[in-house]
């Protein structure tokens, strides 16, 4: 089976209108919730009814629109990474949905379109009063922490909702959905990078989704961007869309892509102190190449997960006084920023993803798991 009921652009533009907020305060009817439970790693996700019992007086309940499918997603799913919560699970952290009821603290919500962020902190903890909410130690992420979006509706802390009833008329806000974790994530790790109007920046893992979302922010705050990555095709369309250049790396060494990205960049005369590496593909290699990238004063961002050991030489960076982050997901209150770029058209996103309906997501799981996908996938119930 392949993914050939997928909705295609040209009838996508035909049913936006049916996916537009409506209006605010009205209550939406709530239905029979349903969910694909992922009840042992890589075995078929079961559709299950979800019982949704009384509400606490913070939760609210979401009728999912669309949910994104992610990496991450396929670690949950093939058992290479454990969720929290366990199994049987709710995977799903890209979620954008209308609150159809809402406890006690949280009613003015009720017919609300809203974004689920991937992480939503507690608040109240000394590293979200630092500022620092993305790694809240108590942060609920759906599909991980508590079930997720992979359903036609989902249980979630209410505090942590974005609105998105300020959409421009005529935005399809299944779209939307993929804002909570590949486009936030890649606007958090341009922020940690200190991306300014002139930097350099070099990704690597263009071609995946927080990557090219990377090179189209990192263009939109004024940089040049050399994205990268092993996938031609791919990557020629992410350079489309922002990267002042594009090197294919599949068959260069890291000696050889240093050489190229860092004759691009002082060809351009900009001094190494502006130079900003993202690590976007979440592999080994990729990582290993990034590392390779660090130079005077430069600053290195890692973005993408992987289990797997790397093996890097940590003295360049004392060699060359350079800085290294970490960056996970995206504080809530950065939302509006991200949602405006998308607002003013500074960064597309229905070029980068499809739709498929939510009876197909055990296909889009074996598909991703082949490589067989060029564009993020969104699922609707």
């Amino acid at each position: 089976m392949t993914l050939a009921t997928l909705i295609t652009a040209a009838s996508t533009q035909t049913i936006a209108a049916a996916f537009r907020a409506p209006p605010r305060g009205v209550l939406v009817s709530a239905i029979s919730a349903t969910a694909y439970f992922l009840n042992e790693p890589s075995s078929e996700l079961v559709p299950t009814p979800l019982p949704i019992d009384e509400l606490a007086a913070s939760d609210a309940v979401v009728e999912v629109l669309g949910c994104g499918v992610c990496h991450t997603d396929l670690g949950f799913f093939d058992g290479s990474v454990r969720p929290n919560l366990g199994l049987p699970l709710v995977l799903g952290h890209e979620v954008v949905g209308v609150v159809t009821r809402a406890g006690s603290d949280a009613k003015h919500l009720v017919g609300q379109p809203v974004l689920v962020p991937a992480v939503i902190p507690c608040g109240a903890c000394v590293v979200c009063k630092a500022g620092r909410s993305n790694a809240c130690p108590n942060q609920k992420m759906p599909g991980n922490d508590i079930h997720g979006g992979f359903a036609s509706h989902m249980v979630v802390p209410a505090h942590g909702l974005v609105s998105v009833a300020d959409a421009p008329d005529g935005t399809d806000l299944r779209l939307l959905s993929v804002v909570a974790d590949a486009v936030s994530t890649a606007w958090q790790a341009c922020v940690r990078a200190d991306v300014q109007e002139g930097d350099v920046v070099f990704v690597v893992g263009a071609a995946g989704g927080v990557g090219g979302f990377s090179v189209q922010i990192a263009a939109a705050l004024g940089a040049r961007v050399v994205a990268m990555d092993v996938r031609a095709p791919e990557l020629m369309c992410v350079a489309e869309f922002g990267a002042t250049e594009a090197i294919v790396i599949r068959d260069l060494s890291p000696r050889d892509v240093r050489k190229k990205a860092h004759g691009l960049a002082r060809s351009w005369q900009v001094p190494s102190l502006n130079w900003k590496v993202l690590e976007c593909s979440g592999h080994p290699a990729g990582q290993q190449t990034a590392f390779t990238l660090i130079s005077r004063c430069s600053t290195y961002v890692q973005v993408g997960f992987t289990p797997r050991k790397v093996e890097v030489r940590l003295s360049n960076l004392m060699a060359f006084d350079a800085t290294v982050h970490g960056s996970w997901g995206c504080p809530v209150e950065a939302y509006p920023d991200v949602l405006k770029l998308i607002y003013d058209g500074r960064v597309q996103l229905a070029p980068f993803c499809d739709f498929a309906p939510l009876s197909d997501v055990n296909t889009v799981l074996a598909d991703m798991a082949g490589h067989n996908l060029t564009r993020r996938i969104i699922l609707t119930p």
